[in-house]
C-alpha cells in the first residue's frame, strides 16, 4: 500500500508503463467536468472508473481486496477515511469473486487514513481497504480508481 500526493507521482515512475500513463492521465485530465463511469486508457489493462457519492459510517462495511488488478484510488474532491490492513489470514466475509474481482474480510480494518483532495493510494492485491468512510460527518466525494491489471505490472 503506498499513499502520497499527486504532485509526487513521479517517485512511482519505476513501477511501469501502465503506472507512469495512469499517473499521466490523473495530472493530464480536467476531472471537474467528467460524468461518473468507466474510461477505457488501455483497454482492460489500464482503466479509469469516476465515482461521486456521499460518504458512511464504517459500523456495517467490510475490507475488499482484489487479485486481477491494482487499485489506484486518487480523491479530486471532499474528503474519507480509509481503513486498511494486510490481507492475511482474516476470516472471510465474501468469497472472491472472480467477474467483480473482489473479496470481502469479515474484521474491521486495524488502521484508517484521512484521504482528501489531491492525494492518492495504491492498493495491491495484499492490501485490504475499506473505502467512502465518513470523517466527523457525511460529506461528498469526488474520486478515480484507476485499474492495472495484475499480470501486465
Amino acid at each position: 500500500m503506498i499513499i502520497d500526493k499527486l504532485s509526487n507521482a513521479e517517485r512511482y515512475y519505476p513501477l511501469g508503463d501502465l503506472f507512469i500513463k495512469g499517473f499521466n492521465y490523473l495530472v493530464n485530465t480536467d476531472f471537474s467536468n467528467i460524468e461518473t463511469g468507466k474510461y477505457e486508457i488501455e483497454g482492460e489493462k489500464l482503466f479509469a472508473i469516476v465515482n461521486e457519492y456521499e460518504t458512511i459510517d464504517a459500523a456495517n462495511e467490510k475490507m475488499e481486496a482484489h487479485r486481477k488488478y491494482i487499485d489506484i484510488q486518487f480523491w479530486i474532491s471532499g474528503e474519507e477515511l480509509v481503513g486498511h490492513d494486510i490481507l492475511t489470514n482474516q476470516p472471510i466475509f465474501k468469497e472472491y469473486d472472480e467477474e467483480k474481482d473482489f473479496l470481502l474480510a469479515a474484521n474491521q480494518p486495524k488502521y484508517f487514513t484521512l484521504m482528501q483532495s489531491g492525494m492518492f493510494a495504491i492498493y495491491f492485491p495484499s492490501d485490504l481497504h475499506m473505502p467512502c468512510i465518513k470523517n466527523e460527518k457525511s460529506t461528498h466525494v469526488k474520486k478515480v480508481v484507476l485499474k492495472v491489471a495484475v499480470n501486465n505490472f
